[in-house]
């Protein structure tokens, strides 16, 4: 993936958690597989429950990555959401947007500070990042088991008994609530 290509990815991250962020909730993981080198689209994670059905939920993002043949995926998340929804521990003290390129194998962490822009009355902060500078990605970084699993699975061919299995498995995922966006390309 050359540089244009993943500061835009990067790009679309940060756009979408600010947006979200500015509604005061947490933005959900986000997958942009590529097919050499074409991004096939934009896959949000469906809402999800804390603990088994988090840790599930944002694995199965791979599904799409897989049933395209990607040979490269980004996957954003905001890493205090994803500890939280899968019960993990809270690692570093910053909130961030994280990045991953595996075929470099390096988390790429987008940093931010939270600005509070509201409070409801019922107590819910609408915030606003200020992203920071982004650090040159960290060869070996450990990720957390969720992510760790979508980028795992992304690369492990899907069976299906089926003509169309990228398109009967990009209608499957959104019945079960994800968000997919599709490029022309790969719109069907």
């Amino acid at each position: 993936m050359d540089t244009r290509m993943w500061n835009g990815l990067v790009g679309v991250a940060k756009e979408t958690c600010t947006a979200v962020l500015g509604e005061g909730v947490v933005p959900r993981p986000l997958m942009m597989p590529l097919v050499r080198g074409e991004l096939v689209g934009l896959i949000w994670a469906r809402p999800l429950k804390v603990g088994q059905d988090a840790l599930a939920g944002i694995a199965e993002l791979a599904n799409i990555a897989a049933a395209a043949g990607a040979d490269e995926v980004v996957l954003a998340w905001e890493t205090h959401g994803v500890a939280t929804a899968c019960e993990l521990p809270i690692a570093g003290a910053v909130p961030e947007h994280g990045g991953r390129h595996p075929r470099r194998a390096r988390p790429a962490p987008v940093p931010y500070t939270e600005q509070l822009l509201s409070r409801s009355a019922e107590g819910c902060a609408s915030v606003a990042p200020d992203w920071r500078r982004v650090p040159a990605p960290q060869p070996g970084g450990e990720l957390v088991p969720p992510i760790q699993a979508a980028v795992n699975f992304s690369f492990t061919p899907i069976k299906l008994d089926h003509p169309d299995p990228f398109g009967v498995t990009v209608v499957l995922m959104e019945e079960d609530g994800y968000r997919i966006s599709l490029t022309e390309a790969f719109a069907r």
